[in-house]
């Protein structure tokens, strides 16, 4: 696969569920309305994706429906990580069988290890499967920070292609550019700066909000991967309180309320998570008549 692909809104995709359970013919529905909305790929069992209260053979399943179901349309990064090593290179291998064009694996949360434990862990997936591995490094849910010379060191790897950055530090991406390279993918894990994320030479977002609004996180990407900083400015105010909406509880639960509204899943989270409370609803119900997505 080439790593131009890898660009443009693909949303963190939503595991839906009903009475508790993964919900597989919606979860077909909303690949078919993300590829009709114009997303430029999906990235199904993330955080956003509820991964932590996926049993594994759920998570595997949901990985083989949405490959299945997007049939090469457009490029599918399962969500391969665990702070686990063997059970990440389990998730890795099984991305590779069924056909997923890449494997995003977050930094090792939790057990917290050392710079060097990092590029063991990574190298140790990069040898596993003839798959492109992306780097998610997320400091604020993981406990440890990817240094640009950590990554500098991984981008050497052939397999190790690119980084969901979600450190929310955009001067990030040219010291990523200095110590990995022009060719190296920098992704946004971040909506509300992922405008200034491809400004700074970024190509794409990996995308919570995308969930409820792919054709405008769609259309702010195709504006910012053209050089039109205004147009994207633009969709950027309409999508700024959604963005905002959706994170003043977990990401997931504002993401589902919200898609709850437009008729698209079931509003079901998966304990320790909640719905949103009423404040918050409230406000994602104004945030998507902002972005006339909602009469």
């Amino acid at each position: 696969m080439e790593r131009v692909m890898l660009k443009g809104s693909m949303p963190a995709l939503i595991t839906p569920f009903r009475d508790g359970a993964v919900d597989f013919d919606t979860l077909k529905r909303l690949v078919e309305w993300h590829v009709d909305q114009g997303s430029h790929g999906l990235v199904p069992v993330g955080t956003t994706g509820e991964s932590p209260t996926l049993t594994h053979s759920e998570h595997e399943a949901v990985i083989q429906c949405v490959v299945d179901a997007v049939a090469g349309r457009i490029p599918v990064i399962a969500g391969a990580g665990s702070n686990n090593t063997d059970e990440a290179i389990r998730f890795v291998q099984f991305a590779k069988r069924i056909g997923a064009d890449a494997a995003l694996v977050v930094t090792p949360y939790y057990n917290k290890p050392t710079q060097a434990g990092m590029i063991a862990h990574f190298t140790a997936l990069h040898d596993c499967a003839e798959i492109p591995i992306v780097i998610y490094n997320i400091p604020g849910r993981s406990a440890v920070d990817m240094s640009p010379a950590t990554m500098g060191e991984l981008a050497k790897l052939p397999r190790i292609v690119g980084v969901k950055d979600a450190t929310g530090d955009l001067a990030r991406v040219c010291a990523q550019r200095m110590t990995c390279g022009p060719d190296f993918l920098q992704i946004s894990g971040e909506d509300a700066t992922a405008h200034g994320f491809n400004a700074q030479g970024g190509i794409g977002c990996i995308s919570v909000t995308a969930n409820v609004a792919p054709a405008l996180s769609a259309q702010l990407q195709e504006a910012t991967l053209a050089g039109d900083y205004a147009r994207a400015l633009e969709i950027q105010d309409k999508l700024m309180p959604l963005h905002q909406a959706i994170f003043a509880e977990p990401g997931v639960s504002g993401a589902k309320y919200a898609m709850s509204k437009l008729g698209l899943c079931e509003n079901d989270v998966r304990l320790p998570l909640l719905p949103v409370s009423e404040p918050v609803a409230a406000r994602l119900d104004g945030a998507l008549r902002h972005a006339g997505l909602l009469d």
